[in-house]
């Protein structure tokens, strides 16, 4: 697994869908995520410190799982199917660890709540992570072999699925990508 970060939220030119993205730790590899409006706002609302007058739905489910005895050890984005991403919330219960399934939005809206570490799969980075053009701006999609999961090569199928993850990855304003955090 990969430790990440939430860089920033995104907005797609084209179609204004929103898109999280992350950022490995350790090196310039980021990971693009495409989320609802309402997920991005929560993410968001927390990450700028805003105050909510009422608790929103992440806020539930954290209060919810804290009076349960339970606590978030992490997150961990764990696979990509059919341009859908997968995340996995992982609770540590009665001594135990357990994984609950979960969209990566939500999981994610509820770790910055938790303060948890981030992670990704390596094969989700392998298939979906971007490096930008320090010229340009634009991403640089490594065309070599993808791995899946078990380390076989990713199929033409997959591949071609993916083809539509870069066309919306390309859509993205990355126009201050570099200027925001100075």
């Amino acid at each position: 697994m990969i430790e990440m970060t939430i860089d920033s939220i995104r907005v797609s030119l084209m179609n204004y869908q929103r898109v999280v993205i992350l950022k490995e730790k350790t090196s310039d590899r980021y990971l693009p995520i495409w989320i609802g409006h309402a997920e991005a706002d929560a993410i968001a609302i927390k990450l700028q410190g805003v105050t909510v007058a009422r608790p929103l739905t992440h806020d539930l489910l954290r209060s919810v799982i804290d009076t349960l005895g339970a606590t978030i050890n992490f997150i961990v984005v764990n696979d990509l199917k059919n341009d859908n991403f997968f995340a996995k919330i992982a609770l540590q219960v009665d001594g135990k660890q357990i994984e609950v399934d979960s969209r990566p939005s939500d999981a994610l809206a509820l770790a910055v709540r938790v303060e948890v570490p981030i992670y990704v799969d390596e094969s989700v980075m392998d298939k979906a992570g971007i490096l930008l053009d320090k010229e340009t701006g634009k991403p640089i999609f490594d065309e070599t072999t993808k791995l899946d999961k078990e380390g076989k090569p990713v199929s033409d199928e997959e591949l071609k699925n993916l083809g539509a993850f870069k066309d919306f990855i390309e859509t993205i304003d990355w126009e201050d990508f570099d200027k925001r955090k100075q």
